[in-house]
């Protein structure tokens, strides 16, 4: 009998796995909550509220779920892994402790501090004041971060410090992240290419998925604030020294610390990386897929995704690694996994994002997007279906991704079908992954 599946989420990432989902040779049957119109098109969407814990268990049984795959950060916070957990469902993702990583970025510093992994020093605050004095003590550049989560915008690297007091007051006097703000940490300024790993475990044992490169700022150039993140690139070549110290000085390190904590995970631990003079060193640790890094790691997974989430939820990981075939495509030695990731490939994602994002814009202008073919897709993340006809719904709208044989392939594929997207209120970055295949990481 084909697994009943349930992707929960309704942004680009989750359109992402239903896609692989979809793809696997047993035909799981597919369910999205809520979804969008790119999942709807590959699986049955639900009205479901992901924040609904009650819904989202009731919705498991009503449909006889018995796999869930939760895909935003807000839910995992919240204990939904739990939830569904103790009503007997396997889930992919980690319950409320694991994903304190994610939520509380002060606490992830001290994990991180304890586990000996290199990090950005730091100080927390909570009050306007002192967060002052602090910075008459620092010269600019420095990183101004909301400990909590908030998709990915609480973060202002500031070049000055008039910058960096602006977004402690945005932060803790005018509440502009809520919740996720209150407490805030100021960070030394780090330099160097980002990178990010996402890391599949069961707590036990793990591999890494493709590494990959996201372009956070909303200008070309690296210019503007910091976004969701506006295009990403995969894979990103890797020596094997640095290899060797992602998994021995990062990885390694803050799976072990999490098991002395007694703090269980099941699913995927993001890690956004800074490969600086000195090393590479974490700017922070998520609790689910990246977004849109999913976008382009996912397609270059060699294997059944689907047994690999089921075998990583039911804390059988060990299992499933063992029958890998070896890397036969290559990739970097010492790459923990990496007969799961066709090295012979490269995708590239390109996000076409709502005029005004990701300060204010509008919604619910008319979208349409070309068909889909073996090299290029849409990944649809802020969309939604208005009278019948498809309209933009959030700041991030879409994802154009290409595929090819090189990454020069794949980013022209990327760029001609986003060209041929039809909507008046889209903008997007004309240089992701410009040129990154004449550079190293």
């Amino acid at each position: 009998m084909a697994r009943k599946v349930m992707v929960i989420g309704g942004g680009g990432r989750e359109h992402a796995l239903v896609r692989q989902l979809a793809a696997s040779p047993r035909k799981p049957e597919i369910y999205a909550a809520p979804g969008n119109p790119g999942t709807a098109t590959l699986a049955c969407n639900l009205d479901v509220d992901p924040m609904d814990l009650d819904a989202v268990l009731a919705a498991c049984r009503r449909h006889g779920i018995d796999l869930a795959i939760i895909g935003p950060e807000d839910p995992l916070i919240a204990g939904l892994a739990d939830h569904l957990r103790n009503a007997g469902i396997d889930v992919f993702g980690p319950g409320h402790l694991g994903a304190r990583l994610e939520g509380d970025k002060e606490f992830a510093k001290e994990v991180m501090a304890t586990a000996g992994i290199p990090t950005p020093r730091y100080h927390a605050f909570s009050t306007v004041d002192a967060a002052l004095r602090h910075l008459d003590t620092v010269k600019p550049p420095v990183v101004v971060k909301a400990c909590g989560a908030a998709q990915g915008k609480g973060v202002a690297v500031c070049d000055s410090l008039v910058e960096a007091e602006a977004h402690i007051r945005l932060c803790l006097e005018d509440h502009g992240f809520g919740d996720a703000g209150a407490r805030i940490l100021v960070e030394e300024c780090l330099f160097g290419p980002e990178l990010s790993i996402l890391v599949v475990t069961d707590g036990q044992d793990y591999a890494l998925l493709a590494p990959s490169r996201d372009h956070k700022r909303v200008g070309d150039g690296d210019a503007g604030p910091n976004t969701g993140g506006m295009g990403a690139y995969a894979p990103v070549p890797m020596d094997s020294d640095l290899c060797h110290a992602v998994d021995t000085e990062i990885v390694a390190p803050l799976l072990a610390e999490l098991v002395r904590r007694d703090i269980p995970f099941r699913g995927v631990l993001y890690a956004g990386i800074m490969l600086t003079r000195d090393g590479p060193k974490v700017l922070e640790f998520n609790c689910r897929f990246g977004d849109p890094e999913t976008q382009v790691v996912l397609p270059l997974m060699q294997g059944d995704f689907l047994t690999l989430v089921e075998a990583t939820a039911a804390g059988n990981l060990t299992d499933f690694l063992q029958g890998l075939p070896d890397a036969e495509a290559g990739g970097p030695d010492g790459w923990p996994g990496r007969g799961m990731t066709d090295w012979n490939r490269s995708a590239v994602v390109v996000v076409g994002a709502a005029k005004g994002y990701p300060g204010k814009y509008d919604k619910h202008h008319p979208l349409a997007v070309p068909a889909d073919d073996a090299e290029a897709w849409i990944v649809h993340a802020g969309t939604t279906m208005q009278d019948g006809k498809l309209v933009t719904s959030g700041g991030r709208v879409l994802g154009a991704v290409g595929e090819g044989s090189d990454l020069a392939a794949a980013r022209a594929q990327a760029y001609a079908l986003l060209d041929r997207v039809a909507c008046d209120h889209l903008f997007h970055r004309r240089d992701i992954a410009l040129g990154a295949e004449r550079t190293s990481a």
